[in-house]
């Protein structure tokens, strides 16, 4: 044998060697039993034991087709990164409430390189149940319904290309992750879809949000208490309440908010836009600093730029006592685009821990057809050039 045959036959011996990877690597749920149109939550556990089990990287597939899904949960630590590509249509059970006594119905939690990607769809089935969270009009029958999706002491993961549709509450709750990223992520529902926050992050670190389009019937995104380092770019809001950093200062046990960054997005017949808020009331001490957002474009938004220090939704507190989050190093620029009313930006700031070493640059709102105006309170602003005058 010469030195080019041993050559071939090894190159061909790698080249098999690798097949068998790439075939043990792949999960299909197919193999576990699920079919198009039934209930492949036992299918999907089993393949996420095996996978998670496994000592090389895997990958968990759930083809095209619709299927049946009931509350799961997806535990690490696994053994290598995984992957759960879904092409498929997945339907939430019909319980509007508590699931399997969670409050998500799929759950992630405590995994290290997890991606979760393909081109399905997570379909919460919402509106048979947002008729029964009542909490607008009565707090004692304000049940909390059941989120699409959470993600707990999730790290260095990945969720890219899928939809998340019409959940019944929150779409995404993000706790306690480092390095996670949402990419190309579609959210849809409809405006009149009752607390629906499109992703909600808190104590969490290095969160990105880039790529996207969040359409529901609250905050686009939400940013809660102990969250630092989140990026929001090229992503595009509406209908929803915004992007808003808050409500901040409810609970007594909340840690401070740092390095938040909005940029190159897009809010389209939003109630708010970039909004920072904080309850009025409350005993807790804290503070939120380093929070920019830049290069956003308004189409018909309700109050387009606020700070928001008297938050009291549905009358839950008094605002005899002023907020004591200190609101830091923040800045607006470059805000362009139409506001649904006169007052374009409001920055209401607290009378017991004014805000401080707020800029604004660049801002271009009109309002039928004439610049909107600018109220303040509690705060002097550095008006950096074509920035709103300033009214109390």
């Amino acid at each position: 044998m010469d030195a080019q045959q041993s050559i071939n036959i090894l190159a061909l011996l790698l080249l098999l060697a690798s097949n068998v990877r790439a075939q043990t690597g792949l999960f299909d749920i197919r193999k576990y039993g699920a079919t198009p149109n039934g209930d492949i939550t036992k299918a999907l556990q089993s393949a996420w034991k095996d996978a998670c089990a496994s000592m090389t990287p895997s990958k968990i597939l759930v083809p095209s087709g619709k299927y049946k899904l009931n509350q799961i949960d997806f535990n690490g630590p696994c053994m290598a990164p995984i992957e759960i590509r879904v092409n498929g249509i997945l339907i939430a059970p019909k319980n509007p409430f508590h699931l399997n006594g969670q409050d998500q119905w799929i759950r992630f939690g405590y995994i290290n390189f997890l991606t979760l990607s393909g081109k399905g769809t997570f379909h919460g089935r919402g509106k048979m149940a947002w008729e029964q969270n009542n909490c607008a009009s009565n707090m004692m029958n304000c049940r909390k319904l059941a989120m699409n999706f959470g993600f707990g002491f999730v790290n260095n993961s990945v969720i890219r290309d899928i939809t998340s549709k019409d959940s019944k509450y929150f779409h995404v709750n993000v706790f306690g992750c480092k390095n996670i990223t949402f990419t190309n992520f579609k959210i849809s529902a409809p405006a009149y879809s009752p607390n629906t926050d499109g992703i909600h992050i808190g104590r969490s670190i290095q969160v990105k949000i880039t790529n996207s389009e969040i359409g529901t019937g609250d905050d686009c995104v939400s940013l809660g208490d102990g969250s630092k380092e989140v990026t929001i770019m090229n992503v595009t809001c509406g209908p929803g309440h915004g992007i808003s950093v808050g409500s901040l200062g409810k609970y007594s046990n909340e840690e401070p908010v740092e390095d938040f960054a909005v940029k190159n997005c897009t809010l389209k017949n939003t109630n708010n836009g970039l909004r920072i808020k904080t309850w009025p009331g409350t005993p807790i001490t804290s503070f939120a600093t380093d929070l920019h957002f830049e290069d956003i474009t308004m189409i018909n938004v309700t109050n387009p730029v606020i700070i928001d220090q008297e938050y009291c939704p549905w009358n839950q507190c008094s605002k005899q006592s002023p907020s004591k989050i200190k609101i830091s190093k923040v800045s607006f620029k470059n805000i362009r685009g139409t506001s649904a009313t006169q007052e374009g930006v409001a920055l209401i700031c607290s009378s017991d821990v004014p805000c401080e070493t707020v800029e604004l640059g660049d801002i271009d709102l009109r309002f039928n057809g004439i610049t909107a105006i600018a109220k303040c309170k509690n705060v002097k602003p550095i008006m950096g050039r074509n920035a709103p005058t300033c009214t109390t």
